[in-house]
């Protein structure tokens, strides 16, 4: 069995090797909005009935606008992690998988392509890395082989699908909507897929594909809900592409797997002023940065809702932080790096700072 992958959270782990209770911690380990929207209210039959189709759809539609989607209605499904496990079921059962104007067969494992173009040869994936470890296990897992690249530029049309997330996690790099646009077409060309994880681009939607989608017949999107909207415990995010890849994840994800009051907690709050969630980000970004920068501590990357620390003293400084239950995310692969998610308040700032202060070299 592989080792877990680690995550930010875990709030309950650090508070036993470190002491207090968790509800006390502080964590800034994730990358989530610190301070949710008041929520609207939910009619009774929602939490009483099974999620009936209106609420899906009311959610798709809501989704549509939110995103600029076009004529594509954004599928909503449980968390991305589950439409992840379901990518290599895609090209293992994917007979028309890719649309190029040339003719392909597409068999188990391999291309032929019946027309003058080289296409995909094997069951390679390319992954832009160090970012989420799902992509990589999933298709590991399913017998694929996964090349870790560290710049699109690297991404031929050897392989059958790419990934790339937009604003990037850990380091917050970002690629131009038109790059990406390119990279798709070269991987359409190949019969391959392009897959641009949006999690962190509610806060950037100029970065965004999804406006794109409807000409990018090759492009799967995938959105998270919880993070801008500061409700990751609704487990929610919505796919974006064209209608039989999304028709195929809504049948392999079975009848309601969506919740009906997380379906319509999104179709209210997916039209309301998200104008003042952005305020609020950039409020407590720049808190953030003024408490890590009087610590002497370097930004290496980030986005509207976490920065990248680089220090050699990266292990001291988590374990130094942990004493004084502030939880911060570590990396197993980068040990000079720390993530640091926003806090909620100027008391916590405060409370940051002091912890930060402290630490000595």
């Amino acid at each position: 069995m592989s080792a877990p992958i680690v995550h930010g959270g875990g709030i309950t782990a650090a508070a036993a090797a470190f002491g207090g209770r968790p509800q006390d911690w502080l964590d800034l380990s994730t990358g989530i909005n610190p301070r949710p929207l008041a929520l609207p209210q939910i009619p009774t039959r929602v939490w009483h009935r099974l999620p009936d189709s209106y609420l899906v759809d009311e959610a798709r539609r809501a989704a549509r606008d939110y995103y600029d989607s076009g004529e594509i209605l954004p599928l909503p499904v449980p968390g991305t992690q589950s439409v992840i496990q379901l990518l290599p079921r895609l090209l293992r059962q994917g007979s028309q998988v890719g649309v190029t104007d040339n003719r392909v067969a597409l068999t188990d494992d391999k291309v032929a392509v019946t027309d003058d173009k080289v296409a995909v040869t094997d069951n390679r994936i390319a992954v832009v890395s160090p970012t989420y470890g799902e992509y990589a296990r999933a298709f590991a897992s399913a017998g694929f082989t996964v090349d870790a690249v560290d710049d699109i530029a690297a991404i031929s049309g050897q392989y059958r699908l790419a990934v790339v997330v937009n604003p990037n996690n850990p380091d917050g790099r970002i690629w131009p909507a038109e790059a990406l646009a390119a990279l798709h077409n070269r991987m359409k060309s190949a019969n391959g897929l392009l897959v641009v994880d949006e999690a962190f681009g509610d806060a950037d939607p100029e970065l965004s594909l999804a406006a794109r989608a409807q000409d990018l017949p090759n492009l799967i999107i995938f959105r998270s809900f919880g993070k801008f909207f500061g409700l990751a415990g609704l487990r929610l995010g919505f796919a974006i592409a064209r209608e039989d890849i999304l028709a195929r994840f809504d049948d392999w994800l079975g009848p309601w797997a969506v919740s009906g009051p997380a379906l319509s907690l999104a179709a209210s709050l997916l039209g309301s002023d998200v104008a003042v969630i952005r305020r609020f980000l950039d409020e407590r970004s720049a808190a953030l940065q003024a408490a890590l920068s009087a610590a002497g501590l370097r930004s290496r990357g980030g986005t509207a809702l976490f920065t990248l620390v680089a220090d050699s003293k990266a292990s001291d400084i988590y374990k130094h932080l942990c004493r004084h239950h502030i939880l911060v995310r570590k990396f197993d692969y980068a040990p000079d790096w720390l993530r640091f998610g926003l806090t909620p308040d100027p008391a916590a700032d405060r409370r940051l700072g002091a912890a930060l202060q402290g630490f000595e070299r």
